[in-house]
């Protein structure tokens, strides 16, 4: 994820200690930047089509949805723009280094961006991404899951549109949840889950590998233990405190290390990503999984082509993320993708208006049924196509508005690529040990004093 720290010397001003909860980000939002907005042009550049302007937006891969919505935007414009799309590398570190190198050279041919939510407030904080209009923001909020907007905050202003929005939900085989006597329709904690498991001989899905899924899974853990990655943030990265030695860090630290010494987790949980999982949870061995919801139309997918039977997805059952502890709420992992305008666009209000369009209800519901990215607009998880498609909707609803980000700063590469040298193996992890290791390489690296 990012990896280096384009930011203004602002004298280190705090940026955002914690999770910050939509209430609060909503009240900001009346000063989000208004008055900041460029003026567009329409005259701007690749106008090639009898003066009317070309809106670029980078997208990250799918499988062929934002490049139809791009083509559905621009039927509507009726003119006033239209929408070409170029899709950006696969890997997100990728696409983010390819963005920020044309940014920082003032590239004005990029008007909207489809960013990964981490690298937000690296992107704001260096300046590449122009104000969102307070109007704009008032709009694009309406109805949409707090973690989508968290996500889209910085420094207590929104600045990114939420477009679609992911999380992970408990899956669970209904007969073995069954046969532990387990009530699925109250919440359930990991320890739970682990002795239901270990009960009926099967396993615990979830994603030990030493990349962003560790940072995910070890994120939703001290989230859900009530604390925080970072506890006190700051734009000098000398001055992040961090959260992993808190009560929070340590209780999130001894979770990872139970599951994974548990037995449950299988023996390849070292290089466990979501697929893999995905894969032990179709097998006759599969109990839970925590995971995305491309989980149910993957596996009804190999029901159609005849590698899998019915009978598979017909037991499947799924829930809101395991507790930490049964008296504090689960904080499910958050994701998706939001979508920056380019501070250097010619064409900033246009960039705007197409992102309305791009983010509205009938767009999202389009792009949740065809490519399976869930919404970040509450309305379309009461759409019936939706709900035909994937009956668990509401509960990755209700899963997104408990959904807590990952770190926000502008120096999220290196927070996660410490986790991931520190927490990985799961296995090795020692609730008083690994936090304290954590904490000082994670700091020595934000001040320079070492490298990762």
């Amino acid at each position: 994820m990012p990896d280096v720290s384009w930011v203004g010397d602002d004298g280190g001003r705090a940026g955002r200690a914690g999770p910050l909860r939509s209430r609060r980000v909503r009240r900001a939002l009346a000063g989000a930047a208004a008055a900041g907005v460029l003026a567009s042009t329409l005259a701007g550049c690749g106008s090639d089509d009898g003066g009317v302007p070309t809106l670029t937006w980078y997208t990250n891969p799918d499988s062929g949805g934002q490049a139809e919505i791009a083509a559905r935007c621009t039927d509507e414009a009726g003119g006033r723009y239209r929408i070409e799309t170029s899709v950006l590398p696969r890997e997100a570190s990728e696409q983010r280094e390819q963005l920020i190198r044309r940014l920082a050279a003032n590239d004005a041919s990029i008007d909207i961006m489809s960013l990964d939510p981490p690298f937000i407030p690296e992107f704001a904080e260096a300046g590449f991404l122009a104000p969102v209009p307070e109007d704009v923001a008032e709009r694009v909020t309406e109805d949409v899951v707090d973690s989508a907007i968290e996500g889209s905050t910085w420094d207590d202003e929104l600045v990114a549109v939420p477009f679609w929005a992911n999380t992970q939900l408990l899956w669970y085989r209904e007969s073995v949840a069954e046969a532990a006597g387990l009530d699925m329709t109250q919440p359930v904690t990991w320890d739970q889950i682990v002795q239901a498991a270990q009960e009926q001989d099967v396993r615990v899905g979830v994603q030990g590998i030493r990349a962003e899924a560790l940072t995910v899974w070890f994120n939703a853990l001290i989230e859900s233990a009530g604390g925080s990655i970072i506890a006190e943030n700051s734009t000098d990265p000398s001055q992040i405190q961090l959260g992993l030695t808190s009560d929070a860090g340590r209780r999130a630290t001894e979770v990872m290390r139970d599951i994974a010494t548990s037995g449950t987790a299988g023996p390849a949980l070292s290089t466990a990503n979501e697929d893999s999982t995905a894969t032990a949870f179709e097998s006759p061995e599969g109990g839970f999984n925590v995971n995305y919801p491309f989980v149910y139309p993957r596996a009804l997918a190999a029901v159609e082509a005849g590698t899998m039977e019915a009978s598979v997805p017909e037991d499947y059952g799924w829930a809101i993320y395991p507790r930490v502890d049964a008296e504090t709420e689960a904080a499910p992992p958050y994701g998706g993708i939001n979508l920056g305008v380019g501070a250097f666009s010619q064409n900033v209000d246009l960039a705007y208006e197409a992102t309305e369009c791009i983010t509205s209800t009938e767009n999202q519901a389009y792009y949740f049924t065809t490519n399976g990215n869930p919404a970040s607009d509450t309305a379309v998880y009461d759409d019936p196509e939706v709900l035909e498609q994937f009956p668990m909707a509401p509960t990755i609803r209700d899963s997104l508005e408990l959904a807590a980000p990952r770190p926000q700063t502008p120096y999220y590469s290196e927070v996660s690529g410490g986790i991931q040298r520190v927490y990985h193996p799961p296995s090795s992890v020692d609730p008083q040990e690994t936090p304290e290791a954590a904490t000082d390489l994670i700091t020595a690296v934000l001040r320079k004093e070492q490298l990762l």
